[in-house]
C-alpha cells in the first residue's frame, strides 16, 4: 500500500450519527448522503456503518453511485438527489433507486420505465423548490404534480422534500429566508393533503437545520457534512455551546503520508516549480509523496498549511506538485526518513490541522477538502 493514505475512522462516523440522533424526536427517520464517495470517505463502507446505526435511508447524486451500493449488497432505500439523464432511468429503476421528481416530463419518464419493468408502486419523492433555485416545482404547483404522480398508476409518492439555501448562515436576513422556505414547504404539503393526496415522508432539514431548527425535522432529517465530523457553517460547536445544545463531532478522515527523502539545503537554494521559495538560511527539506494528483491541491502551497510529524508542525515550501510536495524541517530536526506525516484530520492521530482549518485558510469549505481526494489514495477503514 502507498504511504499516502486516508484513515477513515468508522467509529467516529457512527459516533457522529448517534450524537445527531439525540437532537431528534423518537421516530424521526434519518437519511445519510453517501454521494461523492461519501464526501471522499468511502461510500460502501460508510453506508454499511450508517445502516448499522439504524439509519433508514441513504442518498446519492448519480445513478452509478447507487448502483455501486446495490452491487455491494446494500438493500436499504436509496434517494437520488440530482436529476439523471433519460438514458440512466432504466438503470435507476432496475436498481430501485428513488428519484426526486418535480415536472410532468420527468415523472412520465419514470412511470414509463417502471411499467416496462413491471414495477408496482415505484416510489418517488416530490421535490419542491422553496427558494434554492435548483430542482423542484414551486409550492403552488405541488398539488398538481402530486396528482400527476398518482395518475400514472405505477408511481407512488413516498415522500416530499425541499432544500434550504442558507440555514447554515445566522445573519438575520438568512434566518428570515429559511423561515420563508419552511413556510412555503408547509404550504406545499398542506396543498397536497387538501387535494386528498398523501405527501408521504416530508423532509427538509439539512445539517444546520438538523442541529439548530427542530421544527423543520418533520418526518426525516438529512444531515450531511456533520456526520463526517465538520460544522455546518455558522451552526458550529461554539454557537451550539452558547445555545446550550452542544454536540461533540469527531472528524472521520485523517490524511497521512511518510517522509520519502530529506535533503540538505544551503541558503539561496530554491524548491519546486517556479522557484517560488528560496531558502533564507541553511536548512533541511523533506519530500512527501503526496500532491494535487491525490487531492492535496496546489493552492495549499501558499496558504500557511502546516503538517505534523511526531507532534511538531512544519510548513509547506514551494509549489505543491502533482505527486509530491516539500516541507521545511529547519536546520536542526529529529525527523527521520520514513517518519509518518499527518496532513490533516483527527487530533488523536497527531494532526495539527483539520479539514475545516485548511478550508478556512484557503477560502473554501470542509466538504471540498475531503471530497477532492482522488481514488489513488487508499482508504483504510478502522474502528
Amino acid at each position: 500500500m502507498r504511504s499516502t493514505k486516508a484513515i477513515i475512522h468508522l467509529d467516529n462516523f457512527m459516533h457522529n450519527i448517534n450524537a445527531i440522533r439525540a437532537f431528534t424526536k423518537p421516530g424521526t427517520k434519518m437519511c445519510i448522503p453517501v454521494k461523492a464517495d461519501a464526501y471522499g470517505h468511502g461510500s460502501v463502507e460508510c453506508a454499511r456503518a450508517a445502516l448499522e446505526c439504524g439509519v433508514e435511508y441513504l442518498a446519492v447524486a448519480a445513478v452509478d453511485e447507487g448502483v455501486e451500493l446495490r452491487e455491494n449488497g446494500i438493500k436499504a432505500p436509496i434517494l437520488l438527489f440530482s436529476l439523471c439523464d433519460p438514458e440512466e432511468i432504466k438503470t435507476a429503476v432496475e436498481n430501485d433507486i428513488t428519484p426526486f421528481v418535480f415536472d410532468a416530463e420527468y415523472i412520465d419518464l419514470f412511470a414509463e420505465e417502471a411499467k416496462r419493468q413491471n414495477k408496482k408502486a415505484y416510489p418517488v419523492h416530490l421535490a419542491v423548490d422553496t427558494g434554492m433555485g435548483r430542482i423542484g416545482c414551486l409550492e403552488d404547483e405541488a398539488a398538481e404534480m402530486a396528482r400527476h404522480i398518482a395518475e400514472t398508476k405505477v408511481l407512488v409518492q413516498e415522500g416530499t422534500m425541499t432544500h434550504f439555501a442558507v440555514s447554515d448562515d445566522k445573519a438575520s436576513s438568512s434566518i428570515e429566508y429559511t423561515k420563508l422556505q419552511f413556510q412555503r414547504f408547509q404550504e406545499a404539503i398542506q396543498s397536497i393533503k387538501d387535494a386528498g393526496l398523501n405527501p408521504g415522508i416530508c423532509h427538509c432539514a439539512n445539517s444546520a437545520a438538523s442541529l439548530d431548527l427542530p421544527e423543520t425535522h418533520l418526518d426525516m432529517i438529512r444531515p450531511g457534512i456533520i456526520v463526517y465530523g465538520y460544522d455546518a457553517g455558522d451552526v458550529n460547536s461554539q454557537y451550539l455551546k452558547e445555545k446550550e445544545t452542544p454536540i461533540d463531532l469527531k472528524p472521520v478522515m485523517t490524511l497521512c503520508t511518510k517522509v520519502s527523502a530529506i535533503k540538505e539545503f544551503k541558503k539561496g537554494m530554491s524548491v519546486g516549480y517556479g522557484r517560488t521559495w528560496i531558502a533564507d538560511r541553511d536548512t533541511k527539506i523533506a519530500v512527501l509523496p503526496v500532491g494535487y494528483g491525490d487531492g492535496f491541491v496546489r493552492r495549499f502551497s501558499t496558504s500557511g498549511i502546516q503538517v505534523s510529524i511526531n507532534g511538531k508542525s512544519y510548513p509547506i515550501r514551494g509549489r505543491i506538485c502533482m505527486d509530491q510536495c516539500m516541507i521545511e524541517l529547519g536546520p536542526d530536526t529529529d525527523v527521520k526518513r520514513w517518519d509518518t506525516v499527518v496532513l490533516f484530520g483527527c487530533k488523536s492521530d497527531g494532526a495539527v490541522m483539520t479539514a475545516q482549518d485548511i478550508a478556512d485558510k484557503t477560502g473554501t469549505i470542509s466538504y471540498e477538502i475531503t471530497t477532492v481526494l482522488t481514488r489513488r489514495v487508499p482508504r483504510v477503514f478502522v474502528r
